[in-house]
């Protein structure tokens, strides 16, 4: 569906897409996913013929420096940085925003209900939160009904729970069939969201994986923070350093550096040792 082939983007001297080339099958979710400054964005913006670039873009065989209109008639883009007329309603908003694309109203109550905004129709987008902002942007991009979304960290600038309300509505519009291309650099969150991870770092692709398996490709590691069963710290931390952990106490607790498969052992070490495990965190 989406072939990109030797895109290289360059700001003078500097190519912040260097030599870039991915494939998306139809109905498939990827992410992007890496540190700010990656050229994950750039990439999506070459997509959208926003900005001039070298190589090649198709999208369903329709060429996207030559085709630009029809590539992009295909796409519904959300943007990390969402910006509304803040003082509109929000169906008058998306009521304006589909009368210029020339869709019916009724398409408009389709995706409110679909990003769960119908209760919210008759408030100013000022008075919104920003999870709700956000399935505003999600809403708008839908309009069209386009077969690909592009989202840019749609997750970013949430707290835990719009986060996990966004999670939801990308699963459900993943599992409509839709392809999904999503940014991101939280690598607890590309696991729910999509089926394979590019992983990119100072414009080049460095990994691609399955995105169970994107912290364990990396190397990354990360620490445990164990909430425990009043005097038990102690022992916990005998259980694992005898088995072979980097393990300290914390105020609080007891914190472990474990890799990314190795979550599960340190828990189980401590487990089979008697010890209660009240809560945990994932320090990264």
């Amino acid at each position: 569906m989406i072939t990109i082939s030797d895109l290289t983007k360059r700001y003078g001297k500097t190519a912040v897409v260097d030599d870039f080339n991915l494939s998306i099958a139809e109905g498939e979710s990827v992410a992007l996913w890496g540190p700010n400054g990656a050229g994950k964005t750039t990439v999506v913006r070459c997509l959208l013929g926003l900005v001039s670039y070298e190589g090649t873009i198709t999208v369903n065989g329709a060429d996207a420096r030559s085709s630009g209109k029809t590539v992009r008639s295909q796409m519904g883009y959300v943007p990390q940085e969402l910006s509304f007329y803040d003082d509109m309603r929000v169906v008058d908003l998306l009521d304006y925003s589909a009368a210029l694309r020339r869709i019916g109203p009724d398409r408009v109550d389709e995706v409110t209900e679909t990003v769960g905004l119908t209760p919210h129709t008759s408030k100013k987008v000022r008075e919104l939160s920003g999870g709700l902002k956000q399935r505003l942007g999600i809403a708008s991009a839908l309009l069209p009904d386009p077969p690909i979304l592009l989202l840019d960290e749609p997750t970013s600038n949430l707290d835990a729970r719009a986060r996990d309300q966004a999670i939801g509505i990308l699963e459900g519009l993943r599992h409509e069939g839709r392809t999904l291309v999503v940014t991101s650099h939280h690598i607890e969150e590309v696991g729910m969201l999509v089926d394979r991870v590019v992983a990119m770092e100072e414009g080049r692709i460095t990994v691609e994986c399955d995105p169970t398996d994107l912290a364990e490709q990396l190397g990354l590691r990360a620490w445990l923070h164990l909430i425990l069963e009043n005097g038990s710290a102690a022992k916990a931390l005998d259980v694992l350093q005898v088995g072979g952990f980097e393990a300290k106490r914390n105020s609080r607790g007891v914190l472990v550096e474990v890799s990314a498969q190795g979550k599960g052992e340190a828990i189980a070490a401590l487990q089979h040792a008697g010890i209660t495990i009240e809560d945990l965190e994932v320090w990264r």
